[in-house]
């Protein structure tokens, strides 16, 4: 499965089969969760993998009942608790930035998992300080999200998506248009035909 393929087909999945996820593909998803940027490349994001029925069901605990994502982590087998540690990422215009480093580290796993065949969910409604107690996390450090981890019962049907043209601006904030720049256009081109288009705004051929 291609990059675009997992993009496009990656939901979030609360049902989950009784399988065990191979060693392999979960290092594999951690992985790519480690390969994800980071504030200066200082890599704050953390991983808490956690396995056991006991320690899966700790998790449980300090999620509340109203939340749509905690049958999934009673089902799945294993739980991922993706941590940060602000003092290893920086803030900028007011924006903590440990918790952007957090989350293109698990849209990285998300995605990964996505294109081995297994289902995650992304979880922030939970008891926070419960799990910093149950799992001895320093006190810097902070829990951003939960996913579980495992292979879907089955396959839910992608939830809309806001148009392009809703959330896409050129050129400034009251510039939308339905079509992109010329510029733009070319770009997609280039990245469509997977061709390296480096000098192609400059009327130069490839050599």
């Amino acid at each position: 499965m291609d990059i675009f393929e997992a993009i496009e087909t990656r939901v979030s999945v609360r049902n989950y089969k009784p399988v065990p996820v191979e060693q392999e593909k979960l290092e594999r998803v951690l992985n790519a969760g480690r390969r994800a940027p980071s504030w200066k490349n200082l890599q704050c994001a953390r991983f808490l993998v956690l396995t056991l029925p006991e320690k899966r069901r700790a998790v449980f605990s300090a999620v509340p009942d109203d939340n749509p994502a905690k049958r999934a982590l009673s089902q799945a087998p294993v739980i991922i608790a993706v941590c940060a540690d602000p003092a290893q990422s920086g803030v900028a215009n007011g924006i903590e930035y440990f918790v952007a480093d957090a989350a293109a580290a698990l849209e990285h796993l998300c995605l990964a998992a996505r294109a081995l065949g297994l289902g995650t969910c992304w979880v922030g409604i939970f008891n926070e300080a419960a799990l910093k107690r149950e799992f001895g996390l320093p006190a810097g450090v902070r829990v951003v999200a939960l996913t579980p981890l495992g292979y879907p019962e089955y396959e839910p049907a992608p939830r809309p998506r806001k148009e392009l043209s809703e959330i896409a601006f050129y050129e400034g904030w009251s510039g939308q248009t339905e079509d992109p720049p010329p510029a733009s256009r070319q770009a997609a081109d280039c990245m469509g035909s997977q061709l390296d288009c480096s000098d192609r705004h400059t009327g130069r051929e490839e050599t």
